[in-house]
């Protein structure tokens, strides 16, 4: 081959080359024009209504039961629980029951920061209300009574709060009064002697084992698309989002778990170690029982210390210490909106203070030292 005809050859592939080249860059601007324009064809998802948002994101709540009832639970041994539950006389100067910490008609509690106990000494931590604690794991901010029958014998020997002396001084207090005696006959009548100590919690505790509170919140999961105003379904979408869920949930919204307070940034106030209190293991330090948030508009002031009056700062509170989220005062306001949607209905006739029995010749008078 000459030099000539090798030039040639040469610049015959050079020409194919760029030919091919040109070729390819053509059919891949027309690739992606094509590709562009059926972007621009195909319609873009609409975005979903705050509801749609909602029923996907609701997976993890459930309505609230009717009661915690137990088997066997009688109507005599919860209306006899609620004679107990108004009755000061089982507190050493007869000056405090059950309701004066958790207030019936006031959502279950006092709105106080702490409670006031025998001799106007203040409590440590804030009362919890009493509606719908059947359900939760455990009883009190710690968790150390694992039912509510076992909760109610605590306040009643507890040295700051109703101050009773010993079991046996209770006893002998409710045997003194007729009216009660024959109470306990007919809410334990297989017994010899029902009225005891253990009578008393269980009964009590039948008592608030009804003591739930339904509200239009428990309507929209058991499907009315209408319960909700548009408020409250964004404040619930942002609830999820922020992941407040993450330890609120189920039928309570809460009161299922334990959490360490400050998860994220050292909680402000640790004087009250939680459940280390009890514990004493070092795991525990700051653990407290997660509240349930059902009637929390109504239930402040807010937190194991009773610290904070406002709700929405309560909500700020747990972004910035336990989520390590910044929520803003529009989110907040949202937020708060529903929550207030967990307000439940109070079935005042259950929880009407009933007439208490008189006393008897022997019934012991109150003791203010």
């Amino acid at each position: 081959m000459t030099h000539k005809s090798k030039a040639l050859g040469i610049a015959l592939v050079l020409f194919g080359s760029v030919a091919l080249v040109a070729c390819d860059k053509k059919t891949d601007e027309t690739k992606t024009t094509k590709e562009e324009i059926k972007q621009e064809e195909t319609p873009k998802p609409e975005a979903k209504s705050p509801l749609e948002e909602a029923r996907e994101k609701a997976g993890a709540f459930a309505a609230l039961p009717k009661n915690w009832a137990k088997e066997g639970q009688t109507k005599e041994q919860e209306d006899l629980g609620r004679m107990l539950y108004y009755e000061t006389r089982m507190s050493k100067n007869h000056d405090i029951s059950c309701n004066s910490c958790h207030m019936l008609d006031s959502y279950g509690v006092d709105n106080t920061p702490t409670s006031t106990g025998h001799k106007k000494v203040l409590g440590s931590r804030n009362s919890p209300t009493v509606y719908n604690a059947a359900g939760h794991v455990a009883q009190f901010w710690d968790g150390r009574a694992k039912d509510v029958e076992e909760q109610a014998k605590g306040p009643i020997l507890n040295p700051v709060e109703m101050a009773m002396p010993d079991s046996d001084q209770v006893e002998k207090v409710l045997t003194s009064i007729p009216g009660y005696v024959e109470a306990f006959k007919k809410a334990f009548p297989d017994q010899e002697n029902p009225v005891n100590y253990e009578n008393m919690s269980i009964a009590i505790g039948a008592f608030e084992r009804n003591l739930a509170t339904p509200a239009k919140w428990d309507k929209f999961l058991e499907g009315d698309d209408k319960a909700l105003s548009e408020d409250e379904l964004k404040g619930f979408n942002l609830f999820i989002a922020k992941g407040c869920v993450a330890c609120h949930n189920g039928a309570l919204v809460g009161g299922s778990t334990f959490q360490k307070v400050g998860a994220v940034k050292p909680w402000p106030n640790q004087v009250d170690q939680g459940v280390f209190e009890v514990s004493k293991k070092d795991t525990d330090k700051m653990m407290f029982k997660t509240p349930s948030l059902r009637n929390v508009e109504k239930t402040g002031p807010y937190f194991h210390d009773g610290s904070v009056k406002e709700l929405d700062k309560a909500v700020k509170m747990m972004g910035e210490y336990q989520l390590g989220q910044t929520i803003s005062d529009d989110e907040a306001k949202l937020i708060v909106a529903w929550l207030g949607s967990l307000t439940g209905e109070v079935d005042k006739d259950y929880v009407k203070k009933p007439e208490l029995p008189e006393n008897g010749p022997d019934t012991p008078a109150p003791d203010p030292n």
